[in-house]
């Protein structure tokens, strides 16, 4: 299968640049096994969904991973972006007294950060300090970071760090997208970007959909830096996904069994939310069980689906991963079909664009 059967034309001014308000975003609503199309908002919800269907949401919570420094003692700029699936914590430095962590990271500028390379990240809540401890392929790198005035290390990284928003946002982070890039049902933190098909619910939103009758569950997958992560072969096959670390509570793996048994609709709100619940349903044998795991599956047309029967998703980039998923659920032509029709009425695209929703 070629990636270049996934190409689509995407004028830039369809990319969405800055979000609208929450709950007023358009909504292409497909028909999986008729093709047919309709448009809306995603105010409608309520009145498209059903007493029965089961909600599963994606609660990881976006943190500030984007720091901005200088390298010591040169005083030359660097931007790194650290990497949420890759942290490990080596606990207390006993020599120095002071919390230190590892984390993979992405660097820039990369060919000047070799090991043994000092940075500093600064502002008026205090300082961090970090070491490259080891090089890696593009312009990944490995730290150790450290708080150089003291304090905890996860609450200066957020009160120093910048909202990651997508590459394709051509524009600086702002206060509001501190809040704006987050869901109303953000608890844990973890993600360096939102799961978007989440930031369209509001919590009015979610009562209507609750006196629809309209269950809803939460499980967390902590989105790392492979979703925006590019497809750099020829054949679909090929390409590699980075793993994403989840979690489904035994509250949430019940609902999901529940639904299915009773032959109720498990809708996964995303992309994320479905590579976690198939994932686990394929290590549960069909049946998605409790606890923490590894979401490596590449989700591409063929994937037999066994834990989800609709997705509300955003739309998203050409002849990428997240679109071969929405392809391998919905049929490749009928999706690059409703594409097509989106970017005739002028959707907005991308994290902060409007919603497709696939029954």
């Amino acid at each position: 299968m070629n990636v270049s059967d996934f190409d689509f034309e995407l004028a830039d001014e369809l990319i969405a640049q800055d979000a609208a308000p929450r709950g007023t975003s358009r909504l292409l609503v497909l028909d999986r096994a008729t093709g047919a199309i309709r448009h809306g908002s995603v105010a409608d919800l309520p009145s498209i969904l059903r007493q029965g269907d089961l909600l599963v949401v994606n609660n990881t919570r976006v943190f500030a991973a984007r720091l901005f420094g200088h390298r010591v003692p040169s005083g030359g700029a660097v931007e790194c972006l650290l990497l949420a699936t890759e942290q490990h914590d080596s606990g207390i430095a006993t020599d120095q007294h002071r919390q230190t962590q590892i984390w993979d990271c992405l660097m820039h500028p990369g060919q000047k950060l070799k090991p043994g390379a000092l940075v500093r990240f600064e502002g008026p809540a205090g300082a961090l300090g970090a070491e490259v401890i080891a090089r890696h392929f593009q312009g990944r790198r490995t730290i150790r970071l450290w708080p150089e005035t003291g304090g905890n290390l996860e609450t200066l990284i957020d009160a120093l760090g910048h909202m990651p928003l997508p590459p394709y946002i051509r524009r600086a982070d702002t206060l509001a997208d501190r809040e704006r890039y987050q869901t109303v049902f953000a608890r844990v933190r973890g993600s360096v970007a939102a799961p978007t098909a989440g930031l369209h619910f509001t919590p009015e939103l979610l009562a209507a959909l609750e006196r629809t009758g309209v269950e809803r569950t939460e499980i967390t997958l902590h989105v790392g830096y492979g979703t925006f992560k590019p497809v750099r072969v020829d054949r679909v096959e090929d390409h590699v996904v980075d793993p994403e670390h989840y979690d489904i509570a035994a509250d949430a793996a019940d609902a999901i069994t529940r639904a299915r048994n009773e032959g109720r609709r498990v809708i996964a709100v995303g992309t994320t939310t479905t590579r976690a619940l198939e994932e686990a349903a394929m290590r549960g044998g069909g049946r998605v069980t409790a606890g923490p795991g590894t979401a490596s599956m590449f989700i591409y047309p063929g994937h037999r689906f066994q834990a989800i029967d609709a997705l509300l998703t955003n739309f998203h980039l050409p002849a990428s991963s997240l679109l071969m998923l929405v392809a391998a659920f919905a049929g490749k032509e009928r999706v690059l079909e409703a594409y097509r029709e989106a970017v005739q009425h002028r959707y907005r695209f991308y994290s902060y664009g409007d919603a497709m929703l696939i029954l």
